[in-house]
């Protein structure tokens, strides 16, 4: 599967504006992003995320974080787990709906555990 283009399909299926698959430890795997935007940064900082929550889950001891949502005034970031290695990240803008962008990367979380 061509990650890049599973990518930038995500604009179309749930009005992504950036996306990326990402190693949980923060590496670029693939990335739709706009110009300008630091990829290694995005990716590490999204890795760092995830690592925040399950961190403050284990600590309560309970699950370990499937997704996490980030609203700003105007855009949503939504972190999904593809597997062991691996996340999917997508920002919409701020009328997006991350509930359907979830399901959209969901569906690409499974894909991208077969490789």
């Amino acid at each position: 599967m061509e990650l890049k283009p599973a990518l930038r399909a995500l604009r179309q299926s749930c009005g992504s504006i950036a996306s990326a698959i990402i190693s949980r430890d923060g590496l670029v795997i693939a990335a739709d992003l706009p110009e300008g935007v630091s990829m290694d940064t995005f990716a590490i900082m999204c890795a760092t995320l995830i690592g925040a929550a399950s961190t403050a889950n284990s600590e309560l001891r309970v699950g370990t974080p499937m997704s996490v949502l980030v609203e700003s005034e105007d855009s949503k970031l939504v972190v999904v787990g593809a597997g062991r290695k691996a996340l999917i990240v997508t920002v919409l803008p701020s009328r997006g709906d991350p509930a359907a962008a979830k399901r959209e990367l969901l569906k690409l979380s499974d894909t991208i555990k077969l490789i």
